[in-house]
């Protein structure tokens, strides 16, 4: 195993934390990475390009308990168009709820994929706590999570790992509070408009 290609397929890939994800991961793998985002004009180009590797690595976030529609219509791409050379699959996920296991059923979808399409299924990142620990001293607990995800994929002995900002919920709830009523205000956004259900 050597050269992987990561693919950032969240739905705001060029500012995403996936992306952010993507390059720590990067940073920490021993071998050459090639980064990607998927658009809805590039699917094609994405899968011959995938045809030079024996690793893909997709890097997205937590859409509504599953992947995102920007990973399902990729997805439906490469199924049409598998390279000859089969990669194996590997998932760096995040999602903002605290607990990294809310990935598990976007994982198994995943997976699914896989066994469908006979693609050997890698190594896997569940990350709980959302872009929080990115900005955080907690941020070593991801980075050492993140560089055993780089060994495995690169020695092939796969793993299943997952990690989160090592306080309580009700600790957790409290800061996040916080961070969005910040955020309203930075916007010009009160509480009680925030917490109104009227989309305009």
């Amino acid at each position: 195993m050597g050269e992987i290609m990561i693919i950032n397929a969240s739905p705001r890939a060029p500012k995403s934390n996936s992306r952010q994800y993507a390059e720590l991961f990067s940073e920490l793998y021993a071998s050459h990475t090639e980064y990607y985002e998927v658009r809805k004009s590039n699917h094609l180009t994405l899968c011959k390009i995938m045809e030079n590797f024996s690793d893909v690595l997709f890097v997205f976030p937590l859409y509504a308990d599953g992947i995102p529609v920007t990973l399902l219509n990729f997805l439906k791409t490469m199924e049409a168009n598998m390279p000859q050379q089969k990669p194996t699959i590997s998932v760096i996920i995040n999602c903002g709820f605290m607990e990294p296991q809310q990935n598990d059923v976007a994982v198994e979808m995943l997976k699914l994929f896989c066994k469908k399409n006979n693609c050997t299924f890698g190594s896997v990142l569940k990350i709980g706590s959302g872009e929080a620990i990115l900005t955080t001293p907690f941020r070593i607990f991801l980075k050492l999570k993140m560089k055993k995800l780089a060994i495995s994929i690169i020695t092939q002995r796969h793993e299943t790992l997952q990690v989160t900002m090592p306080i309580t919920k009700k600790m957790f709830i409290k800061a996040s509070y916080i961070y969005w009523e910040n955020y309203g205000k930075k916007n010009g956004i009160t509480k009680e408009e925030m917490k109104n259900m009227k989309i305009e």
